[in-house]
């Protein structure tokens, strides 16, 4: 039985990985995709104004509801 239950993955592997590749031929992305930040572009401004009169990254994110890390994101991309 278990034997057969091998198989039969295998099978389900070859049929997976080579709809795989002709999808990728075909042009199709896999993957998260890198697209607009639409959140973290609305306040780059207001970030990179308050990152310039000195306020840490902690005090930016609570001043504006966004997390650390966003503020963070923002002002690498933007230095």
């Amino acid at each position: 039985m278990a034997a057969l239950a091998e198989f039969e993955r295998d099978l389900l592997r070859e049929r997976v990985r080579s709809g795989v590749a002709a999808a990728q031929e075909r042009g199709a992305r896999f993957g998260r995709q890198a697209g607009v930040r639409v959140k973290a572009d609305r306040y780059t401004a207001r970030v990179m104004k308050l990152r310039a009169e000195g306020s840490s990254y902690r005090q930016i994110a609570r001043d504006l509801g966004l997390s650390k890390n966003t503020v963070m994101e923002i002002v690498q991309r933007h230095c």
